[in-house]
């Protein structure tokens, strides 16, 4: 009979529409049929897989006269078409069967409707529901408490819940759970406890939905005071849905003991067969850094999925065991576990730490192959993964092909062009970003004031400076230090230690300004901030002391330096190669070559660094031979050499009248292919000069193809003030006046050789182009430590505040 009815239809609907409802019979009797035709097109209604078939059982319900009179079956049939997102076909059922109803059921139904097509009709049905004098029952509200979840609509809300106030349902369980969902995840916390208090009868979904609440609002330890007063009540106990939503809240807490009790308590009621509590245990345990257990628990599964894979390949890459991860998802792809988007978007920052940018490549082919690679996803991490390897262009391309684009996709190729030295491209990217309707966050502007800060760019920084208070940002501490470092590096340290004085700090914000300090003439600031930092309770790293050490260097603090030296042997961080080497170059400074000759010896893996740091020191002290003795020590031990190398050694050569030696390392750098700086040309001013071969060093400065800076007319200005060579003195002096016009030591440098000369109109000359510029002699200093403070002094000045007594014994 159904069968003979349906191929009646394919004929029908090709004349008749199916909506055209007017059109057809309409059944006369009264009662619904409960067997027969009406209860199988109720199982086809239920079981209707697409529209086509959902709409050949409305139209078999009207040849069959069940419509409008058979309430159930339009209740099914409005929720068959809400599935498939046809919304007008539940309000046109509704419409003709609703006077056939004198319950809430078709209403309640409606409601339902619209939630499952993802309708928003302003509340329409329910207003006009309660309108009506419809009599409210309790699955009234469940949908309509969504709906006002969903859309925020708090005050709605509320009024919803008077209304269960006032039909008495207020005691009612389900309803109060409904309750509890809507609060909690419009965030109203105290509403939710306060309900949840107050409710006089509990079941296992009030205790699931409250701890929910709690860790879905980020507060943790809440959540697992409901699961243990849960876990310790009479009424019920956790179940599968308590378990998978009390471990994650241990994870995000760490709390490894928590973990093992709700660990125990699943074993003792045979809950650790459930594939999901499994795959909890195994992320907690891995969160919570004990690698052991989770892996036991993998192993022990007697089921997995991908999520079961995920889990473990996380959990490794968590503690830092990326090799491990890398293992693990080889197994799964071996064992037949296909790869999902959240595999792939978890393994890329593993190959990106491995340094195995070709697998990451392998990996985004596999993406292209699966047809996955537009997954936001896997895409912000193919962005991240090629930006961190240095293919810029690579990521561009992946988020140029993005079929979608959230924050996190902008932010990562942001930070692709920050990090690869394409400044202008990155800022250019924020304005595009906003053109295209997002919003810069916090982690959109630490990504761009390196980039600020990079280009010594002050005033952009200090727009986006603005552009964070106008955000109400300013006050996150990433934003915070990244400001700070930005300020610092532009040279702006009274701006940056402004940003500091008023922001939270941690330990990145003291060496953000440690260091910012140790490169100017206020190093020591460094020190204050060095000891302050140790007692607010924040522990010194290796940054902490690289800053330190290289202001101790500047200052020539040798005191203090050491005290600092003892410090690091003390936390063992004497051994890390860039401590090592700030010894280096702080004992080097204070002229303590043979204490850097034993620091230079116990390092194990000198770096072209050290070797610098060596020639250097030996070559500011006059041990020119043990200079370039070193020099060759340091291609004998298989360190390449690089531009600072030749610039001591030619240093080194200058001073010790080196010429041919000098000359041969020069020809040597230009082999190998290493471009000489101004400093180079400089060195070798010097040497030529030094040695009197005055014509060589204008030819070199003619066939320079740069444009020599001050360091090269410098250098030739000293070497004719060594051989009286006024002339070229002159030349070069005309270049230092244009280049540097406040640096009034080439001044007094020219004066005095004219005068030498006897050519006193031409000092006179000199003399008054001084004046006129506004230009004297800046007074020297001298810096003296006496116990733990560095003072500094002038000619004719006396230390205040000090005895002769004190004065003589530290000195």
């Amino acid at each position: 009979m159904l069968n003979h009815n349906l191929n009646a239809l394919r004929h029908f609907h090709l004349v008749v529409p199916l909506f055209s409802i007017q059109a057809l019979p309409l059944c006369t009797t009264s009662k619904p049929c409960t067997h027969g035709p009406h209860s199988n097109l109720l199982t086809l209604s239920s079981n209707a897989q697409t529209l086509h078939q959902t709409k050949q059982v409305h139209a078999l319900a009207l040849l069959n006269g069940l419509l409008p009179r058979s309430v159930s079956l339009c209740a099914s049939l409005m929720l068959s078409y809400a599935t498939f997102k046809s919304p007008d076909a539940p309000h046109r059922l509704f419409e003709l069967t609703v006077r056939h109803c004198r319950t809430a059921f078709l209403w309640n139904t409606l409601i339902r409707a619209c939630s499952v097509a993802q309708v928003d009709d302003g509340f329409r049905t329910y207003n006009q529901m309660v309108r009506s004098g419809v009599q409210l029952d309790d699955h009234s509200f469940p949908f309509v408490l969504k709906a006002c979840s969903d859309r925020m609509e708090v005050q709605k809300g509320m009024e919803v819940h008077g209304v269960v106030f006032k039909v008495g349902l207020d005691s009612d369980v389900f309803v109060g759970n409904t309750l509890l969902s809507f609060y909690g995840n419009c965030g109203n916390l105290w509403d939710a406890e306060k309900l949840f208090d107050e409710m006089p009868e509990r079941d296992v979904v009030s205790w699931n939905t409250i701890i929910g609440v709690f860790s879905g609002n980020g507060f943790y330890v809440e959540a697992l005071h409901c699961y243990r007063e849960m876990n310790l009540g009479i009424g019920c106990k956790p179940n599968v849905v308590s378990v998978i939503s009390a471990l994650p809240v241990c994870a995000e807490l760490e709390d490894e003991l928590m973990a093992v009790q709700i660990h125990c308590y699943v074993v003792k009621f045979g809950l650790g067969v459930q594939v999901t509590i499994g795959n909890a245990l195994v992320d907690v345990y891995g969160k919570c850094w004990n690698v052991k257990a989770s892996k036991q628990v993998f192993d022990e599964m007697i089921q997995r999925n991908e999520v079961s894979w995920n889990a473990a390949i996380t959990s490794l890459s968590h503690v830092g065991n990326n090799m491990d991860a890398l293992i693990t998802f080889r197994l799964m792809v071996d064992v037949g576990v296909k790869p999902n988007s959240v595999t792939i978007s978890s393994m890329l920052p593993v190959l990106v730490e491995l340094e195995l940018f070709g697998v990451g490549k392998e990996l985004h082919d596999f993406c292209i192959r699966m047809g996955i690679e537009s997954d936001v996803f896997i895409a912000n991490s193919l962005i991240d993964m090629y930006a961190k390897s240095g293919h810029s262009y690579a990521a561009s391309s992946v988020f140029r092909e993005m079929d979608e684009r959230n924050i996190v996709s902008w932010n990562a190729m942001i930070a692709n062009f920050a990090q690869n030295r394409l400044e202008l491209e990155a800022i250019g990217l924020v304005r595009q970003m906003q053109a295209h309707g997002e919003i810069p966050n916090s982690v959109t502007i630490t990504n761009l004031l390196p980039a600020c800060a990079r280009l010594g760019s002050l005033r952009l920084g200090k727009e986006i400076h603005a552009r964070t208070i106008h955000m109400a940002s300013a006050s996150d501490l990433f934003v915070s230090n990244a400001l700070t470092d930005m300020y610092a590096k532009c040279g702006s340290l009274d701006l940056a230690r402004n940003v500091f004085n008023i922001s939270l700090r941690d330990e990145v914000s003291y060496n953000t300004l440690i260091i910012g300090y140790s490169q100017t003439t206020d190093c020591s600031k460094s020190l204050s901030l060095f000891s302050e930092m140790k007692l607010v309770g924040m522990m010194h790293d290796i940054v902490s002391f690289v800053g330190v050490i290289s202001a101790c260097a500047n200052l020539t603090a040798i005191k203090q330096g050491k005290e600092i030296h003892g410090s690091v042997i003390r936390k063992h961080f004497d051994t890390h190669l860039f401590v090592a080497n700030s010894l280096l170059d702080f004992y080097t400074k204070s002229g303590r070559i043979d204490l850097a000759t034993k620091v230079f010896d116990r390092i194990s893996n000198k770096d072209v660094a050290s070797w610098n740091t060596m020639i250097l020191g030996y070559g500011m002290l006059g041990e020119l031979d043990t200079a370039i003795s070193f020099f060759e020590a340091m291609r004998e031990d298989g360190v390449e050499y690089d531009s600072v190398s030749y610039i001591a050694v030619l240093s080194s050569c200058s001073h010790g009248g080196l010429v041919e030696k000098g000359k041969r390392y020069f020809e040597e750098m230009l082999a190998r292919n290493i471009e000489p700086t101004q400093k180079h040309y400089a060195c070798m001013i010097d040497l030529l000069g030094r040695a009197g071969l005055m014509e060589e060093a204008v030819e070199l400065i003619k066939g320079m193809p740069v444009v020599p800076d001050a360091n090269i007319w410098g250098s030739l200005l000293g070497a004719c003030r060594i051989h009286g060579n006024i002339e070229l003195a002159s030349w070069a002096a005309e270049y230092l006046f244009k280049l540097k016009p406040d640096h009034c030591g080439y001044y007094i440098l020219l004066s005095n050789m004219y005068a030498e000369a006897g050519r006193w109109e031409d000092v006179k000359r000199v003399r008054e182009l001084m004046k006129s510029r506004g230009l004297k002699k800046s007074p020297a200093y001298s810096w003296v430590q006496i116990r733990d403070e560095m003072h500094a002094f002038g000619v004719g000045e006396r230390l205040e505040r000090l005895n002769s007594d004190c004065w003589l014994a530290e000195s």
